[in-house]
């Protein structure tokens, strides 16, 4: 199995198009369903977003700090979609705005994973080259075994978002 961080994070990214897809694909009826998937996508969102923004971000940094203003709105998108997965793990399935609030998270990740994979990852690439990758990859993969599952809601973010929901 390869541990190069750019392999490792489109493998995620992969997995993440195919969930969205199903939740598209899954029918207004599909209630039960779509509560599923959705738990499925927070999950993997919030281990994805833990693993670029506590080992990839920080690197790719340190190392390239030409890229610094990319990683700066990296870390600003996982920011808008971890308040999205904060009120969607506190919402059920049959709630008004989950499916409107799903597909907005929908199309602001797909976003990030275009520009990620188009844009950023070419450079960092190159930039960085075989080896660091590898290396990169295996503390991904190490950061991946100790990643929550679950997005954490700090309390003043609780009250925000409860705010916003009421």
């Amino acid at each position: 199995m390869s541990t190069d961080a750019i392999v490792l994070l489109k493998q995620d990214h992969k997995e993440v198009r195919r969930l969205f897809k199903e939740f598209q694909q899954a029918g207004k009826d599909a209630t039960a369903r779509k509560g599923h998937l959705v738990d499925k996508i927070i999950e993997l969102l919030t281990v994805h977003t833990y693993i670029e923004n506590e080992v990839m971000y920080p690197r790719v940094r340190e190392l390239l700090p030409d890229l610094e203003d990319d990683v700066l709105e990296s870390y600003e998108e996982h920011h808008v979609a971890d308040l999205l997965v904060v009120e969607l793990a506190g919402m059920k399935a049959t709630d008004e705005r989950f499916d409107a609030k799903t597909s907005v998270l929908i199309e602001s990740v797909t976003h990030h994973i275009e520009e990620e994979e188009q844009e950023w990852f070419p450079k960092v690439r190159e930039g960085l080259g075989r080896k660091a990758l590898q290396e990169i990859g295996a503390d991904l993969l190490e950061a991946k075994q100790k990643a929550p599952k679950r997005p954490s809601q700090p309390s003043a973010l609780k009250k925000t978002v409860d705010a916003v929901i009421s």
